[in-house]
Formats: C-alpha cells, structure tokens, sequence
C-alpha cells in the first residue's frame, strides 16, 4: 500500500514532504512515526487516507482465502472497535515492561519514546477485555509453541463448525 510507486505513497509524500522518502523511494516509517505522534491533526490526516484502503485490502484478502480460518493481525483493534467484525480475538499479551522493552530494542528507540506512542494506544487491560484467547508471551518464543498447537486445533475445529452451520 506504501511501496514505492503506488498512489498512497505518493499522496504521503505530497502531504507530508519528500523528506518522509527514502534515496530508494520507501518510506521512512520512523520519521513518520515520530511525526504524526507529535501532531495529532496530521495523525488524523493520516489514518483518514489509510483506513478506508485498509478496510478495503482486508476484505479482498478475506474473499481469498482459502485456509479453514483466517488470522486478522490488527494493531489497533480495540481502538477502532474492530473486534466486533470478529469471530474470535486472539490477544498475545506481555507485561507493560516487557513491551517497552522490546519496543525499544526494535525500533532502536528511547523509553520515553515508546512510552508517548503507549499512552496513545489502548491499554493492556481494554485487550484482554475483549480477548476469547489470550497467549503469554512474557517468556522465550518457543515457549508459546504449545499454546499456538492448542489453538490452532481450538480454531480448525471451530472454523469446522462454522463451515457446517453455513451448508443448507
């Protein structure tokens, strides 16, 4: 949706300055980042042209898919109530520590940093409100393999179900 050469980006840059792009035509997610969460009206400029093209690739990819059930990965899920176009919400959750951490190591960032980007998000709490399943992934990735085997076998049983309510 933001590669080099399609109309989004252009409108990005266009909107926001050539700047945001890159010598190899991408864009400089960071800088836009670090941008929009200063100025929430350029924030709202944002999200205004990307939600709607969003929406729209979400339900094409819907419509193709052809696995027995479709993980939705939303980073704002709860903020734009979108769990209620959901059959299930799936929170993968880790304590308030553990996500600036990792955040910060990621995104090579500063606590503070990470912090103003949080308090602008939904809180750990509104997830899991609104979770059916929740996975702890406090510890060392292979240690949610087991809880990733049981939902899935959760998941292609439900969606079996589902498919059989479905047929006439």
């Amino acid at each position: 949706m933001v590669e080099p050469g399609q109309p989004t980006l252009n409108a990005i840059a266009e909107h926001f300055g050539s700047e945001l792009i890159a010598a190899d035509g991408t864009l400089r997610r960071r800088a836009l980042r670090e941008r929009i969460f200063s100025h929430p009206e350029e924030k709202a400029w944002l999200n205004a042209l990307l939600h709607p093209l969003i929406q729209q690739e979400t339900q094409r990819q819907f419509q193709q898919a052809t696995s027995p059930y479709v993980l939705w990965v939303v980073p704002l899920l709860v903020e734009n109530r979108l769990y209620q176009k959901a059959n299930r919400v799936l929170v993968v959750d880790v304590t308030p520590e553990t996500q600036l951490i990792r955040t910060m190591q990621r995104d090579d960032v500063t606590r503070e940093h990470v912090e103003h980007i949080l308090a602008a998000q939904a809180t750990r709490e509104a997830r899991l409100a609104v979770a059916d399943d929740v996975i702890d992934n406090n510890g060392a990735p292979d240690a949610i393999a087991s809880d990733v085997a049981r939902l899935h076998a959760s998941y292609l049983k439900l969606a079996s179900q589902f498919v059989s309510q479905e047929k006439p």
